[in-house]
């Protein structure tokens, strides 16, 4: 893959968002930790340096060694970068008086830059920082302020080095992803040609070499990660890749059946598995919703060993990991706080002797669609919603029982069907239904009953790391929970649930 835009992780929420929005413009970018910086700079076109929570002030501010970069490369230093490049090199950070955070609009635009051409006077930009630039580095020149911050953007003379103290990669900078364009095509002459058919070209003759006529095995969940994986490493090796479809038991209704015919009209050399009763018989009387997700985790694994020792002389596992998952495990500040596990992430146990190949380490989810479409995938397998790897176990609060998923799948279908019948499916980014370990009293023909209550979520979100609860019309949550009711035996009650996250997380376990 082309290193064209190597971005400096110091710790910023926003780091990834300047990603995504580099690739926006078909030009590929990395990201790598500040103190982390790439041995060899000679395929780069341009550097990013990126926010922090830091103050250049502190005594433990992030110090990059930019001497390979800085007068060599086209450097853009965004918010903390451009406090930094001021604070030493000749210029001055102080305290704001007025900490700027949120909405701002450029009230100066030096005329005839480059930089600022096609952005609107008065642009509105987001400023998120409570120090202020005083004085600018040696050489600096102003290009742009806002009402309360004088230095909001400047450029360094005898250099292709540029800074800016608010953050053009989020939305609410209109004129941000403009800003990024001028200085990555305009400026530093960055090549556009990162598209969904370059990669497929690429990365199918990277696994033709790296593989070569080993066997390589995939194992299949049904979701577009896995689904786009495999239709590439079967365009690279063919009949080499064996792909394993587990039934855990846990997925939604008649799942299994449809996905492996689907699968099987997609060509793909393909086993169906179904291991349901492993699957209930290791989840036996827990309710831990981490010992659910290991158990689940050791069981899968004990099922694709055995399953792959079937397949002679297999060397390679192919895995669905997207980039946010390798980001996360090379951060500046290390892998994050463990809020639920990953089943992608925590590798093989040593008995697994197979090489690790991810066809998709590089691609964001959004991406991956992209390169899905390009490759002819059904469209309506790549607008799956996400699943969770342990499947409708974490969305039975409590013990699991065939009886409770049985109840739990009929309730979901009922409401994605109604999603896809009434034109809400594609509207929604993730949606499911929750079992609760609570039942309620409620009255059917003339009778008391006592029966189980049901939880509905649907969120809006483009990575899963930030969502919102959906506004899905009152009439549509009245029929379906008028439905869910009538159709599911044990059900007397329906709730939707209007959290965000944060606070919350998308699944309830």
């Amino acid at each position: 893959m082309q290193h064209n835009v190597l971005i400096l992780d110091f710790g910023s929420q926003y780091t990834q968002l300047i990603a995504r929005r580099v690739r926006e413009l078909n030009i590929f970018c990395e990201i790598f930790p500040y103190n982390n910086i790439p041995s060899d700079l000679s395929s780069y076109k341009a550097v990013i340096l990126g926010g922090s929570p830091f103050s250049v002030r502190a005594e433990d501010a992030p110090h990059p060694d930019l001497s390979q970069i800085r007068g060599k490369l086209p450097m853009l230093a965004v918010c903390y970068g451009a406090q930094y490049l001021s604070h030493f090199s000749g210029g001055e950070v102080a305290a704001s008086n007025t900490r700027e955070y949120g909405r701002a609009n450029l009230s100066f635009i030096k005329e005839g830059e480059v930089f600022f051409e096609g952005v609107s006077p008065n642009s509105q930009v987001w400023m998120s920082h409570s120090d202020s630039i005083k004085s600018l580095p040696t050489n600096g020149v102003k290009l742009a302020s806002t009402h309360d911050v004088e230095f909001a953007a400047y450029k360094i003379e005898g250099e292709t080095t540029y800074a800016i103290q608010y953050h053009p990669e989020v939305y609410h900078s209109t004129d941000g992803k403009q800003m990024l364009e001028n200085f990555l095509v305009k400026i530093a002459q960055v090549p556009q040609n990162f598209t969904p058919n370059a990669f497929v070209e690429e990365i199918v003759a990277e696994m033709k070499e790296k593989i070569g006529n080993d066997k390589v095995v995939l194992g299949l969940s049904g979701g577009v990660d896995s689904t786009v994986a495999a239709v590439l490493l079967n365009k690279a090796i063919g009949k080499n890749l064996y792909c394993i479809f587990v039934n855990n038991g846990l997925l939604r209704k008649n799942e299994f059946e449809s996905v492996l015919n689907q699968y099987e009209g997609m060509g793909l050399n393909v086993k169906g598995v179904d291991a349901s009763q492993r699957f209930y018989d290791a989840l036996a009387g827990v309710t831990d919703p981490e010992k659910k997700r290991k158990a689940i985790g050791n069981a899968f694994i004990e099922v694709f060993d055995d399953e792959s020792h079937k397949i002679e002389d297999v060397t390679w596992l192919a895995q669905g990991t997207i980039y946010p998952d390798v980001i996360e495990s090379v951060s500046v500040k290390g892998p994050s706080a463990t809020i639920k596990s990953h089943h992608n992430v925590g590798g093989l146990p040593d008995y697994m002797k197979l090489k690790i190949v991810e066809p998709l380490r590089m691609l964001f989810k959004d991406e991956v669609r992209r390169v899905g479409a390009s490759l002819g995938i059904d469209p309506e397998l790549l607008g799956r919603h996400p699943f969770p790897g342990p499947g409708l176990s974490i969305r039975i609060l409590g013990d699991i029982t065939l009886e409770k998923v049985q109840i739990l799948q009929d309730v979901d279908k009922v409401f994605i069907d109604g999603l896809k019948s009434w034109g809400l499916y594609d509207k929604v980014w993730q949606a499911g239904a929750i079992l609760l370990p609570v039942n309620s009293v409620g009255v059917m023909g003339d009778e008391r009953t006592y029966e189980k209550v049901v939880a509905l979520r649907a969120v809006e979100s483009t990575d899963g790391m930030t969502a919102d609860w959906v506004h899905l019309p009152y009439d549509f949550l009245m029929k379906v929970s008028n439905d869910i009711i009538n159709k599911v035996k044990g059900v007397n009650r329906v709730v939707y649930d209007i959290s965000s996250k944060p606070p919350a997380t998308i699944e309830w376990e």
